[in-house]
């Protein structure tokens, strides 16, 4: 992954966003800031279809026939309860 060049304040991602999605593509993520601060990176679409394909859900993982479900639960009606005072 290549790095991230200087921001790009916002107002000149707007103006000039053809400029500002050639660069994404030819240089990688783009960082555009607000008011001096980072806020958001622009990436191109095959780097963030890498990243988050890597990430399994959690419907995945709980549908993942490999999944172990080993976790002790304690007896149902045996956890402590708290008292609730009347109003």
């Amino acid at each position: 992954m290549s790095t991230v060049e200087m921001p790009w304040p916002v107002q000149d991602a707007k103006s000039r966003f053809s400029e500002l999605l050639k660069a994404c593509l030819a240089n990688g993520p783009q960082t555009i800031s607000r008011r001096g601060v980072p806020q958001v990176v622009m990436v191109p679409l095959e780097q963030w279809q890498q990243v988050t394909a890597k990430q399994p859900t959690v419907k995945d993982l709980l549908l993942d026939n490999t999944a172990r479900f080993d976790i002790e639960l304690p007896p149902r009606g045996q956890g402590r309860h708290r008292q609730i005072e009347p109003l």
